[in-house]
């Protein structure tokens, strides 16, 4: 099991040393999906970019104007499209002049199935128009420092991690987490992109992972192992409560989250589902019909 650290001091409106030329900035966005809140990082040896600006707050622009320090800001990385991320991102572009870079228009990992709802809608930037497009395995040079591009789609499919210096430091967004694991909701995620780009990042050497929402993980490959530990124990409790008879996703849930905040649980059925659409195609688990939260599941 990974160790999640939960002990985390947003320090909400400064800017937080957390590596060689990169500072951090929490917005104060907390919630049961951001923790602390949504962690805008500001990195540049000469001149700087911005990490991720955040949502769309006063408090939060001015803390990260007063962290550009007057410097030009040469890009506006973006690790993702969720809305905690980008929220900010127009008005920064507007005042820096910078160009908005990522992994392209939010764009969910399968399509909508006949009937179902796309319950994580809101959170998607969907009218974000990018000024640059990245693709795995580009390589940048911003603030006087080289950035190469990573894949890491399964959160959503347009997600990217910035591997960022000659130091191992990687802006892992919301991809690794110190302080939980990540939501993996169908459609806009996919579990089995989400553990092949974590076994993609545990075959990399980085030293220090600088994450979307909390601190610091200072040993990351211990940490993505516990991850995909995690994972695994979670895709094996869920065939076992369909061999014990279980064969609906909120009777799963009922069982396998019985510790877990209630808000949450609408976020942990879809985390079952994702994980019964990677079972139902390694052929693992059957089901009565294409794989939905209204399906019935049973083990193969």
């Amino acid at each position: 099991m990974p160790e999640f650290q939960t002990d985390f001091d947003p320090a909400y409106g400064r800017l937080v040393p957390v590596a060689a030329h990169i500072g951090r900035v929490t917005a104060n966005n907390p919630s049961a999906f951001t923790f602390a809140g949504t962690n805008s990082y500001v990195a540049g040896r000469t001149g700087c970019f911005v990490v991720d600006p955040g949502p769309d707050d006063d408090a939060h622009l001015d803390a990260l104007v007063a962290a550009i320090a007057g410097r030009p800001v040469e890009a506006i990385l973006l690790t993702h499209t969720h809305r905690d991320h980008t929220g900010l991102v127009r008005r920064l572009a507007a005042s820096t002049g910078a160009p908005i870079v990522g992994g392209g228009p939010h764009r969910a990992s399968r399509p909508l199935r006949d009937g179902e709802a796309h319950r994580l809608e809101a959170a998607g930037d969907t009218d974000l128009a990018f000024d640059r497009i990245l693709s795995d395995g580009e390589q940048l040079t911003l603030g006087g420092l080289p950035v190469a591009v990573v894949a890491t789609p399964g959160h959503c499919a347009n997600h990217l991690a910035f591997a960022v210096g000659e130091d191992g430091v990687l802006f892992s967004g919301d991809h690794v987490m110190g302080w939980s694991t990540s939501i993996v909701a169908p459609p806009d995620g996919a579990m089995r992109d989400y553990m092949a780009s974590l076994e993609r990042l545990l075959a990399r050497d980085d030293r220090l992972y600088l994450p979307g929402h909390g601190g610091v993980i200072a040993a990351p490959k211990p940490f993505v192992r516990g991850l995909i530990g995690h994972r695994r124990m979670r895709e094996t409790a869920i065939v076992k409560r369909l061999a014990e008879g279980d064969r609906t996703i909120p009777e799963i849930v009922a069982a396998l989250y019985k510790t877990v905040d209630i808000r949450l649980h609408g976020a942990a059925g879809l985390s079952v589902l994702a994980h019964l659409e990677d079972l139902v195609a390694r052929g693992v688990v059957a089901c009565d019909g294409p794989p939905t939260l209204a399906t019935t599941y049973t083990a193969a």
